[in-house]
């Protein structure tokens, strides 16, 4: 059950990162700060990657 809570925390600080991203890239878009872009995206690939680690997906022998 714990799995599942940090998947979800996970998956929505992942969207939620991602759509920072995209805002900031939208606002500041003639002058956009590479080294800020690229943390922002590090960040949102790293809370993705988190949230695939945490999904867990039952096999037919853990039902029985």
């Amino acid at each position: 059950m714990t799995n599942s809570r940090f998947f979800y925390l996970y998956l929505i600080g992942g969207i939620a990162a991602l759509a920072l991203l995209i805002y900031n890239v939208v606002i500041n878009y003639p002058a956009v700060m590479f080294t800020s872009i690229a943390f922002e995206a590090f960040m949102v690939i790293v809370l993705f990657y988190l949230a695939n680690k945490t999904y867990h997906e039952k096999k037919d022998k853990e039902m029985m």
